[in-house]
């Protein structure tokens, strides 16, 4: 019961869109009808500026880190609901990467706007910089790399999911954050299929995103 109460609080938390937040703090049309009527970051970039993109993706990323600090079982120094509501000893290693599963999917099909949110990439890297920073770095470098030669976001966005989900594999035994990166790992390709889609009939615009 602790166990699935924290997941969907999770995915409350990562219910909260930010550039639809803002949005509605702000004023102007819903970031759905604009660009390519996602609700992501990138999106938010390219139809609001830079300054409105900038503070979706700290809104989503910092939801994502959220979920896994203030959600998952505290870690020593941190207050947190997990000192109140403790899952069995079984289930007590997977809860922190399903509140990150929880709030990526949340991202994806907001229950507060209509299941209709973004793709999940700024949420899912604030989850990973709360479950294992380091693995910040391969995912980076791949972004990096394959925006750079390729030119497309969302191609960059999940090549760089599989490259932390390859790095950990190959470096790390077989644990919950495995499974994590992996399951991730498809999950943006399912997020992404529109733009697989327009990338294979050569309409998919470079150096923009969803």
């Amino acid at each position: 019961m602790d166990f699935a109460l924290k997941v969907a609080l999770a995915w409350l938390l990562g219910s909260l869109v930010g550039s639809l937040i803002l949005g509605r703090l702000r004023g102007g049309p819903d970031l759905r009808s604009l660009g390519s009527g996602t609700a992501g970051s990138t999106n938010a970039w390219r139809t609001r500026g830079a300054a409105f993109g900038l503070g979706v993706f700290v809104i989503d990323a910092g939801k994502g880190w959220l979920a896994v600090r203030a959600i998952a079982p505290a870690t020593p120094g941190w207050s947190s609901l997990g000192s109140v509501f403790r899952p069995s000893p079984l289930l007590a290693p997977w809860l922190p990467v399903a509140c990150a599963a929880a709030a990526v999917a949340g991202h994806v099909y907001p229950v507060w706007f209509g299941l209709r949110g973004g793709k999940g990439m700024a949420t899912l890297v604030g989850a990973l910089g709360a479950l294992a920073p380091l693995l910040l770095v391969p995912l980076a470098i791949a972004w990096l790399v394959v925006l750079s030669v390729g030119g497309f976001v969302g191609l960059a966005s999940m090549a760089s999911v599989a490259t932390a989900a390859a790095w950990q594999a190959l470096t790390a035994t077989p644990a919950p954050l495995t499974v994590f990166l992996l399951a991730a790992t498809v999950f943006m390709v399912f997020t992404h299929r529109a733009n697989i889609a327009r990338m294979r009939a050569g309409t998919e615009p470079r150096r923009r995103s969803q």
